[in-house]
């Protein structure tokens, strides 16, 4: 570019910086403009609450005309109805009206409108915002049947039922049930109770009718539900073979927002008849068309459950979640679609039963229905651990102690005693592999890089003479693998962790903020947990003490690897149970501790004379290979001398 270009560019740029600043509005003029463009925007504003405060008076008369009309022509309103919904037209004009059914454990809130239960509150737990837990609550729930009746689609849950008795809130009395007892079926037979039933009856004609009959025991989660017809194939069509119940609801949050927990283990669950148990995703939405036999449907949150069960079984069913994501007040919507048997008879009746509850495992599994297997405790090879070992010993201890952080720490306790033989044999096999470090070493610098082969050669030999196994380290640890992954999945799922606390912990079934962020970190969350950070802390100091064993030549990216594990799990675990890290931090005590007594009591230059003296030794032979070699002598194959 020539010195013309140049400062013919620099003349236009001053032009034009010359040209902005003469053109500049004064600030007279910006605030005029500012103020035009408020009035405009506050004329807009008048007019929309104008326009809105016209639609919704218009609505509110449209609302007290349809009243009036409703109140003034009764007659025609029934007329109407009648027209709509034929026989059962009768049943659409009412008031809706609440009663309640409750015993020891639970409350049943009931409508007439639909004859169904409108919410269910379980008296010994409260939401983590200290309010009364309400497993469904609300007029959006739905519970009822779908047929065809008449030519007319028939959907009972918006009629109106009557009660039968004039009792609006019933009681289910019984005998002082002692701590541990709730829903427990062997105390309710050693100690019975009353129970109590609410009947609603769907009335089309005289002898006609559709009945609801809901029954309590004192002290059981369980509510025997009894759908009857009595005369009803007068009106529903004659080729229907099944008719169709329909159950939704909106799953309220009971637990604080946290995609580790409650968000987590939100699902629909089933079991097939006489078969295995299944369920939908835990991450998304779903749906899916069941045509098998079912036995039970059950809407789970992460600790408790509302489940439909069959006495029989449901032919099949078309289930669907819609998962919400950080939603204050709701986790999810659940709905199944039900078929239920009909073969047309004048008397008809089809038997279930609800389970309104906890998700505890011992409590589920009495039922003998496979309820238990709604509560994650794992893949297969970790669930028995859980099962057979974990659970049992939890539960004997809480027999005993009621501070959940101590029967942890006898828990872990336990579990480190059960598995100290596997931890010895480790650490020795550690300790041969340290004393033999000098003579690895000087094969790592005698064989080059080029020559892996000669080099992993001459050390497996080595390990024979010595009569080490590398991998005697390693074994052992493995089989501790299970428990250490039992452990990940029993603290989060066991309600009896729930909103119990220990030291700064106030729930040990959810993460234990010490500080809160006024920013997210990307998969850490925007919470510092206490106990979280100790286990880190104790990981490190437990991998740095057994670092030493390990062949940094041979291995250059162990160590990095075995440091970043601690720091992966620190982002994975912060927003998880406390109490899994409580019990992770004190296993890491006791493993510190542990190892420097083994420090003490093993005597390592015991085992260097010991592996010496091996090396001495023939190298013996194992029966295999005596085998072969005495069929190769007996074919006449000259063995290589040595």
């Amino acid at each position: 570019m020539d010195k013309k270009s140049i400062i013919g560019i620099l003349l236009i740029f001053l032009i034009l910086v010359v040209f902005s600043i003469i053109n500049k509005p004064s600030k007279e003029q910006i605030e005029a403009a500012r103020h035009r463009q408020d009035s405009i925007a506050r004329v807009e504003a008048e007019k929309a609450t104008a326009l809105m405060q016209q639609q919704q008076a218009e609505k509110t008369a449209q609302e007290i005309a349809d009243a009036a009309t409703d109140t003034l022509n009764p007659d025609l309103q029934l007329k109407e109805k009648t027209d709509q919904f034929g026989a059962f037209g009768v049943a659409a004009v009412g008031s809706e009206e609440f009663y309640t059914l409750e015993n020891n454990l639970m409350k049943i809130t009931f409508t007439n409108k639909g004859g169904r239960v409108y919410s269910v509150q379980l008296k010994n737990y409260q939401t983590h915002d200290s309010l009364p837990l309400l497993l469904f609550d609300g007029p959006d729930n739905r519970f009822g049947l779908n047929f065809f009746a008449q030519n007319r689609s028939i959907e009972t849950d918006n009629f109106f039922f009557t009660l039968e008795g004039d009792k609006k809130e019933i009681v289910v009395t019984g005998p002082e049930v002692k701590k541990g007892s709730e829903g427990k079926i062997k105390f309710n037979k050693q100690n019975p109770g009353s129970k109590e039933s609410i009947k609603f009856k769907l009335e089309v004609a005289p002898g006609s009718y559709l009945e609801y009959v809901y029954t309590l025991e004192y002290n059981s989660f369980l509510v025997d539900f009894d759908m009857n017809l009595q005369g009803m194939n007068q009106y529903i069509a004659s080729n229907q073979t099944f008719l169709n119940l329909k159950w939704a609801i909106k799953v309220p949050r009971q637990e604080r927002i946290s995609k580790f927990g409650e968000d987590r283990y939100t699902n629909i669950t089933y079991k097939f008849f006489e078969d295995e148990t299944d369920h939908l995703s835990n991450s998304k939405s779903e749906e899916e068309n069941l045509s098998t036999r079912l036995k039970w449907i059950g809407f789970k949150q992460l600790f408790f459950s509302s489940t439909i069960i069959a006495d029989e079984a449901f032919p099949s069913a078309l289930i669907k979640q819609e998962k919400t994501e950080k939603d204050p007040k709701y986790l999810a919507s659940f709905s199944a679609d039900i078929t239920v048997p009909y073969e047309g008879k004048q008397t008809e009746s089809n038997g279930m039963q609800f389970y309104f509850g906890p998700n505890h495992y011992q409590t589920l599994k009495q039922y003998d229905l496979d309820l238990e297997r709604q509560i994650d405790l794992g893949y297969a090879i970790v669930r028995p651990v859980n099962k057979w070992l974990i659970i049992p010993v939890f539960n004997f201890l809480r027999n005993y102690i009621d501070n959940f952080g101590i029967i942890i720490l006898l828990l872990t306790i336990i579990i480190k005693v059960i598995l100290f033989p596997f931890t010895y044999k480790s650490y020795v096999s550690q300790a041969k592999m340290r004393v033999l470090k000098p003579e690895i070493d000087e094969l790592n610098g005698k064989f080059g890089p080029d020559k892996a082969l000669e080099k992993q050669q001459a050390m497996m030999a080595l390990y024979k003479k010595a009569g080490v196994n590398p991998m005697g380290g390693c074994l052992p640890m493995l089989l501790q693998m299970p428990i250490l992954f039992a452990m990940f999945f029993f603290f989060p799922t066991s309600i009896e962790l729930r909103q119990e606390g220990f030291l700064w912990a106030t729930d040990l079934s959810t993460y234990d903020s010490i500080l809160n962020l006024p920013f997210e970190i990307p998969f850490y969350g925007s919470h510092v947990s206490l106990f979280c950070l100790l286990m880190t802390i104790t990981t490190i100091i437990s991998t740095a003490m057994n670092q030493q064993s390990l062949n940094s030549q041979s291995m250059p990216g162990m160590k990095t690897m075995m440091y970043m594990m601690p720091i992966m799990f620190l982002f994975i675990l912060n927003s998880y149970s406390s109490g899994l890290s409580y019990y992770y931090f004190l296993a890491n005590v006791i493993t510190i501790g542990q190892t420097y007594l083994m420090r003490y009591f093993v005597d390592e230059d015991k085992i260097h004379a010991q592996l010496q003296a091996n090396k001495k030794k023939p190298v013996q032979k194992s029966n295999f290979q005596k085998r072969l070699e005495d069929m190769a002598r007996q074919k006449g194959v000259q063995m290589p001398k040595k």
